[in-house]
């Protein structure tokens, strides 16, 4: 499948069904060696005059250490499609399986510098601009603590400028 590039303000996505409804995968690293997890959290928006997508990954998670690794990373929707996919991509560590993709029913394609899968339909192509640790001194609101066992580390924001934006044609 082949995508077009497309100018994110031109999008007419709903974020909140995109990423809490229908969720996405947060992808990094290269074609041959890459991970990917899925993401149900997330912020689109534009920051310092850019336009940005935030993703937050716990360090325990797989993916960490390749978003931490590479300078780009990207976020690949669906539109609700592939539910088993996402699922298993959310449940399951690449650690555990040689080729977590593959198990997942899905092909990872090259894109601008990029790894996103050719069953998507929208991707976002991310360049990293920021970075920062959740702290539990910046809580103001208790019910938060309830997504985190006491022993449990805190999600890391990534800022990423979206430097490219496509479609599947």
């Amino acid at each position: 499948m082949a995508f077009t590039k497309i100018e994110p303000a031109d999008l007419s996505m709903n974020a909140f069904k995109a990423i809490g409804a229908d969720w996405c995968l947060i992808t990094a690293g290269e074609p041959s060696e890459h991970n990917t997890m899925t993401a149900s959290w997330g912020q689109m928006g534009v920051m310092w005059g850019k336009n940005v997508f935030t993703c937050m990954i716990r360090p325990a998670r797989h993916t960490y250490g390749f978003v931490e690794r590479n300078d780009v990373f990207t976020v690949s929707f669906f539109g609700g499609k592939h539910r088993e996919s996402l699922s298993f991509c959310g449940s399951n560590s690449g650690r555990d399986f040689e080729n977590k993709a593959k198990e997942a029913g899905l092909t990872p394609v090259g894109l601008a510098g990029a790894t996103t899968f050719e069953e998507a339909e929208i991707v976002f192509v991310c360049r990293k601009i920021y970075r920062d640790d959740m702290r539990d001194s910046a809580i103001i609101d208790s019910d938060i603590r309830k997504h985190y066992a006491e022993s449990e580390p805190f999600h890391t924001f990534f800022a990423g400028e979206i430097i490219g934006a496509y479609f599947s044609a």
